[in-house]
């Protein structure tokens, strides 16, 4: 039996759809905190299990049975590493043999102000009894071409990243990579630093998105302090505004750079090239 947390999730959907191409559906567990959300996978066979990081007794139930675990991250920043540790706590307790985690990209060095949960989250690994593996996930292609219709409209990306290298992948193939790990081989006691095959700046994003789209598309580059402001203009909660902000910076000093091609290795063919989202992107 495999779990999923954060099943209704943009990865976690993803992660389910992947061991669903190898792995029977009364096998895998999405777990979720609404799992109503989840009702269409419940019609194809999945078991769907109420799991609410704030309310540990559902993490007993939601994992009972369970044999391997993905814990994908919460997305309650400031809330993480108590979240986590409740998670790993009912894993304990479940009897579940292996916990795979989705970290950050670099954490032991990141200057990403999100890392901290994240070394919290390991830290909680280690200290437990519970065989683990992580998956110190990269940026997301998708982060940068979520905002696409407003970078077309304006004819501008913003950011406060320079000239940084960043080493993303599709959000498919983090995804597809995890399942890989849950399914196939030894992969106890490792860390895997996932990035995509090749990396680029937000000056080359840029260009790309002009060349496909056939609009003048320009990267405007910011300080952290203009670029919040801006993400705070447009309707983003402070808190979500800054964590963008400082990760583009952390971009700027090479946060997000990775030329290991770990993830690659993993999935057994090249990562999704940077073009592709983006046309994926623009189709929508």
């Amino acid at each position: 039996m495999i779990a999923v947390t954060g099943a209704t999730g943009q990865l976690g959907r993803l992660v389910i759809e992947a061991l669903l191409k190898t792995v029977p559906a009364a096998q895998i567990v999405a777990a979720a905190r609404s799992p109503e959300k989840a009702s269409d996978l419940a019609g194809r066979g999945v078991q769907v299990r109420r799991a609410d990081y704030d309310d540990p007794a559902t993490l007993d139930a939601a994992f009972a049975g369970v044999k391997k675990l993905l814990l994908v991250s919460s997305s309650e920043v400031g809330k993480r590493g108590v979240q986590h540790r409740a998670a790993i706590d009912a894993a304990r307790r479940a009897g579940v043999e292996l916990i795979a985690y989705t970290s950050v990209l670099h954490v032991d060095t990141s200057p990403l102000g999100l890392a901290g949960e994240h070394r919290e989250t390991e830290a909680a690994l280690r200290d437990s009894t519970v065989p683990f593996v992580v998956l110190r996930n990269g940026w997301y292609t998708e982060n940068y071409t979520g905002s696409l219709a407003a970078v077309l409209e304006h004819g501008a990306v913003l950011g406060d990243s320079g000239d940084g290298l960043i080493s993303s992948a599709a959000r498919a193939d983090y995804a597809e990579a995890a399942a890989a790990v849950l399914t196939e081989g030894e992969h106890a006691g490792r860390i895997y630093e996932l990035a995509g095959d090749t990396a680029y700046t937000l000056t080359d994003f840029a260009a790309e998105v002009a060349r496909q789209s056939g609009k003048a598309v320009v990267y405007r580059d910011m300080s952290e302090a203009e670029y919040k402001a801006a993400l705070v203009g447009v309707g983003l909660p402070e808190p979500v505004a800054d964590l963008i902000a400082d990760s583009g910076t952390g971009a700027a000093k090479g946060a997000l750079f990775d030329d290991n091609h770990q993830l690659s290795k993993l999935l057994g063919r090249p990562t999704t090239p940077l073009a592709a989202v983006i046309a994926a992107a623009l189709a929508k």
